[in-house]
C-alpha cells in the first residue's frame, strides 16, 4: 500500500546515526510541526542529499508517512546555515542551544508550531550573518520562544501582583520582576540596565541590545538561562557549552 507523501520546508534540529549508512533526522517544519524521519543511505559517499540534512540547515524536504518514523524521500537545501559557522565554536554551540531549545519547546510530533519555526529560522539566519553578538542572538531567541510557550518573564510589572512600574528585584520561581511587597526570599537584584537589555531583546530593539555593556550581557544571560531551565524542569545539555565571551 502506497504511503502518503508530504512536502514542507524545515529546519534540521538533530541527526542521529542509524545502522551503517542511515540517519534519523529531527525536523521542525513550517506547517507540520516537529517530525522524526529516517534518511536512508545519507552517510554513503554516493548520497545525493546527505549534506543537506546536517543540523542547522533550512531545507525543502519530502517524506513518506510512517506509523512511527517517517521516511525522507527527497531534500533540497534552501540555506545551509551550518557551513557558515561549523568551525566557529561560539556560533556553533549557540546554534546547538537554539535547536535543542526548539526541540524541547515544540509540542507533540506533527502539531504545527509556526511561530517557533520562524523564531528558530530567524535565530540561525542571524548567527550566519553575524551582525549581532552570539549571546544576544541566543538570549533574544530564548526570551521570545519562552513567550510563545507562555513562559515569558514579567519585566515591566510585578510577576505576583501585576503592579506596573520599574521593580528592582527578580525572582525566577515567581516569574520575573517583583515589587518590594511581593519580593520572596532569595530574589536577585539585577541592574536596571540588565532589565532594559532583556526588554530590548524581547521587543527586538537591537540598537539598545547592541550597545549593552558586557556585565549586563552576562547578567542577562544568567537570568534568561535560569528562567528557561526552571520551566523546563531540567537543564539543557548544550547551554553550559555556549561561549558567552563574544561581545
Amino acid at each position: 500500500m502506497r504511503r502518503p507523501l508530504f512536502r514542507d520546508d524545515a529546519v534540521v534540529l538533530r541527526a542521529q546515526k542509524l545502522g551503517e549508512s542511515d540517519r534519523i533526522v529531527t525536523l521542525l517544519t513550517r506547517r507540520h510541526g516537529r517530525i522524526r524521519a529516517v534518511a536512508r543511505g545519507v552517510r554513503k559517499m554516493t548520497s545525493k542529499y546527505g549534506a543537506r540534512l546536517e543540523p542547522f540547515g533550512h531545507v525543502d524536504v519530502q517524506w513518506a508517512q510512517g506509523s512511527g518514523l517517517h521516511t525522507v524521500s527527497q531534500a533540497e537545501g534552501i540555506s545551509l546555515f551550518g557551513k557558515h559557522f561549523v568551525e566557529d565554536y561560539s556560533r556553533y554551540t549557540t546554534a546547538s542551544a537554539i535547536v535543542e531549545t526548539a526541540e524541547r519547546l515544540s509540542p507533540e510530533e506533527g502539531e504545527p508550531t509556526l511561530r517557533l519555526f520562524q523564531l528558530t529560522l530567524g535565530a540561525l539566519r542571524a548567527l550566519s550573518v553575524g551582525d549581532h553578538a552570539t549571546s544576544l542572538v541566543l538570549d533574544a531567541f530564548l526570551l521570545r520562544a519562552m513567550a510563545e510557550a507562555g513562559w515569558a518573564p514579567a519585566l515591566t510589572a510585578c510577576a505576583v501582583c501585576a503592579s506596573p512600574g520599574t521593580h528592582r528585584a527578580f525572582s525566577v520561581p515567581a516569574g520575573g520582576v517583583v515589587c518590594s511587597n511581593c519580593r520572596p526570599p532569595g530574589a536577585g537584584h539585577p541592574s536596571p540596565a540588565t532589565l532594559d537589555l532583556m526588554i530590548a531583546l524581547m521587543g527586538g530593539d537591537w540598537s539598545v541590545a547592541d550597545a549593552a555593556a558586557r556585565a549586563e550581557g552576562r547578567e542577562c544571560s544568567g537570568l534568561v538561562a535560569a528562567h528557561l531551565q526552571w520551566h523546563l524542569e531540567r537543564a539543557l545539555r548544550s547551554l553550559p557549552l555556549v561561549d558567552r565571551g563574544e561581545r
